[in-house]
């Protein structure tokens, strides 16, 4: 049985403390971000049982003094890549799972830093003093273990699980602890009387995979009795790149859209290109009052990682997913490109000539002279103007048709 090595470094209820980070009159105080529904919570307004994913109304019913705030999702990227710059200056062992969250293998670090819950308290304390944020950390021997440790840990803390004692660490912790057990596998595990990880690793495999799926019932399995043979893998290829934005509750007008997506859009585009990558499949999630929401996405035979044309694309898919659906009021957009391969340099394909004032060759250029300047200035040295598509005529028959095509294979 080998050593714990394997760090899980998890930032503490991380929207909500960048927002208490840039604003420091809403420290100590209950704030959500979002606004007709929570995003995510500060430990102040979960203590009201205001959690992520709940209505602005709900949240408001349990914590009448509750603040929204809009978001800062340029702080969020910026702010929790440092954090990663920190945890990769001990080990390239670095695997991010998330924004705001990443594994650790310090295996080979210790001879220059120590033991790795020594590792794990110099991680917290240069990610407070340098960064302003806390974080809490989970050290184990497994990715799972570590993982669960670092919930255990939080708000602000450290929970080392020793080798030789993970069953018994496990034993008494609820089952919504572990990983890949949501509110509706909670809800299954719940009505048959399993509501610990020590009382889930009595239940055979077999009854789980009946309960839960084959697929399902022996991972739950295997990781309720500490079985997770998975390494630290610091090169995972990225399946996607998107960003979203909640809008409260916006009407569903072309002028909204068309803002919210040159937004959105201009993020995620600059990211591709900064990592060298473009997309051929791009998807677009709207979301209504009421917490309903439709995706809708095309597949082009080219890639793409141009700004305008994934603005155009997205606002496209959104108005027809909301014609669609006749509904008059948004309260979340989301845009995405998968589908990724490396940068082939110099996009011509989508037949987005004569009618666009640009061709993608000019487009092209545009985006990288604009991502020089932001390099050099800042990312507010320069930016694109909203992209207001107008009426039809504004999207080329070709992509149109193609659009159509993919919504309509969806539907089926």
């Amino acid at each position: 049985m080998g050593p714990a090595t394997i760090l899980h470094a998890d930032l503490d209820a991380f929207y909500a403390s960048v927002e208490q980070l840039l604003d420091p009159s809403l420290r100590r105080r209950p704030i959500a971000v979002g606004g007709g529904v929570v995003l995510a919570a500060s430990y102040e307004a979960r203590a009201y049982g205001v959690r992520g994913g709940m209505s602005g109304w709900q949240a408001r019913q349990l914590c009448p003094q509750l603040r929204f705030v809009g978001g800062h999702f340029r702080d969020y990227q910026r702010l929790a890549d440092q954090v990663m710059a920190v945890l990769r200056d001990f080990t390239p062992v670095v695997e991010r799972i998330s924004v705001d969250e990443a594994f650790l293998d310090v295996r080979g670090a210790t001879h220059l830093f120590g033991p790795p819950p020594v590792i794990a308290e110099e991680i917290r304390r240069r990610v407070r003093a340098e960064i302003g944020l806390a974080v809490s950390v989970g050290v184990a021997r497994t990715k799972h273990l570590a993982k669960v440790a670092s919930q255990v840990a939080k708000p602000d803390g450290l929970v080392v699980v020793e080798s030789g004692r993970e069953r018994e660490f496990l034993a008494p912790l609820p089952v919504e602890l572990m990983w890949g057990v949501g509110p509706a596998t909670q809800a299954r595990l719940h009505a048959r009387g399993v509501r610990t990880i020590g009382e889930l690793a009595d239940v055979s495999p077999a009854a789980l995979q009946h309960l839960l799926g084959d697929a399902h019932g022996a991972q739950l399995a295997a990781l309720a009795r500490d079985h997770d043979p998975r390494p630290v893998a610091p090169r995972a290829k990225a399946r996607s790149v998107g960003a979203q934005s909640a809008l409260g509750r916006a009407p569903a007008t072309a002028e909204v859209l068309n803002d919210a997506f040159a937004r959105l859009a201009d993020r995620v585009a600059s990211r591709l290109r900064a990592a060298g990558l473009e997309g051929r499949t791009v998807s677009v999630r709207v979301r209504f009052p009421g917490l309903r929401a439709v995706t809708r996405s095309v597949t082009f035979p080219d890639a793409i990682a141009s700004t305008r044309a994934l603005t155009e694309i997205a606002a496209f898919l959104a108005a027809r997913a909301i014609e669609e659906e006749a509904e008059h009021a948004i309260t979340l957009v989301a845009v995405s490109v998968s589908h990724l391969r490396r940068d082939a340099g110099l996009q011509l394909p989508l037949p987005f000539e004569p009618r666009a004032r640009l061709d993608e060759a000019a487009r092209w250029a545009l985006d990288r002279s604009v991502d020089a300047v932001r390099e050099r200035f800042g990312r507010g040295a320069v930016g694109y103007a909203p992209v207001v598509l107008g009426a039809a005529g504004s999207v080329p028959d070709e992509f149109r048709a193609l659009a159509e095509h993919d919504l309509a294979q969806e539907a089926e």
